[in-house]
């Protein structure tokens, strides 16, 4: 065994494969553990392994069906705490309900910030995530919260492929910091797409600010859900004379149209990672590349359990 017996990771549901792999990583076996569903549709967790006064960890990406996999993160850190485990770690490789992080109109919540609360009151100590929709949601959390970012992985993986003539494209004004970013760390040039939103999965990229004539093309964001803002984006680029297009996202949601919209766009690669397990379909889609972060996920809770720095895992490219 890589670590000490202190040490218990257990799996969710939501994307076993991934835990499976963070295991692999460090030498060591997934905590056992019993997920069932009573008739009526209830969760029903038991744990086959000694918790008390053990670090553990609970991998569990609330992604879809988003409610019933957060129903059951909340049980497993509920279940760890009543068997008196010493410290529980949430490791949500994608966090649900992040985009809505604020009130954009009235009579609306924040969910984003009630998520944060249940994890806190189920009994997790420490939550352990990937690229959230926004950073500040880091202070919804009165526990520690350690932020990694894909775009280690992702970036990588285009540098490797060393693209020549490459302009990074922001897909909207927002994504800026994150496209500079790769931009510096890649070598290429900056260029970013002003878009309207026609409505909640409908957008409209209607202007360039920088030059993508003739270069080669990288839009990278933290999430492709229904697609629209990415379509639109590489469409208009490919349009003003662009040569090949990629994407590259940390959170493949794929939503609603979006994988009919990726299947028709202007786009050459698509590069995601396991944060959430691909569907059937779009496992069908041959432009869509995964890369693991298991071994990122892995570093970081080896160094959590062993009260070391993690921060050269978070910090930005």
């Amino acid at each position: 065994m890589f670590l000490n017996d202190n040490l218990k990771i257990f799996s969710g549901t939501g994307n076993p494969k991934l835990s499976e792999a963070v295991c692999k990583y460090l030498k060591m076996p997934i905590g056992g553990a019993n997920v069932d569903k009573f008739p009526d549709g209830e969760k029903a967790i038991k744990l086959e392994d000694d918790v008390r006064g053990r670090d553990c960890f609970v991998i569990q990406s609330t992604c879809d069906p988003v409610d019933e996999n957060l129903m059951e993160l909340l049980i497993y850190l509920d279940c760890l705490k009543r068997a008196s485990a010493e410290r529980i770690t949430a490791v949500i490789p994608y966090f649900g309900y992040a985009r809505q992080d604020r009130k954009a109109e009235g009579r609306v919540p924040i969910t984003a910030k009630l998520v944060a609360n249940l994890l806190t009151k189920a009994g997790a100590d420490r939550v352990l995530t990937i690229d959230l929709h926004a950073q500040q949601l880091q202070g919804f959390f009165d526990i520690p919260v350690d932020h990694l970012t894909g775009g280690l992985v992702l970036g990588r993986y285009f540098k490797e492929k060393k693209i020549p003539n490459l302009t990074i494209v922001s897909p909207d004004v927002g994504n800026m910091k994150i496209a500079a970013k790769y931009a510096g760390y890649l070598g290429g040039e900056l260029a970013i797409v002003h878009k309207k939103r026609v409505s909640g999965s409908e957008v409209e990229a209607s202007e360039i600010i920088g030059k993508v004539e003739g270069r080669n093309i990288l839009m990278c964001d933290d999430i492709i859900a229904t697609a629209g803002t990415i379509c639109s984006a590489a469409s208009l680029v490919k349009q003003r004379g662009a040569l090949s297009i990629y994407v590259g996202a940390t959170h493949g949601v794929f939503a609603g149209p979006a994988l009919e919209r990726l299947d028709l766009a202007p786009i050459d690669e698509i590069v995601v990672t396991d944060t959430i397990p691909l569907t059937k379909r779009s496992k069908e889609l041959s432009i869509i590349k995964v890369l693991s972060i298991s071994g990122m996920l892995g570093e970081a809770i080896k160094r959590i359990h062993r009260d070391e720095s993690i921060s050269s895992l978070f910090t930005n490219l």
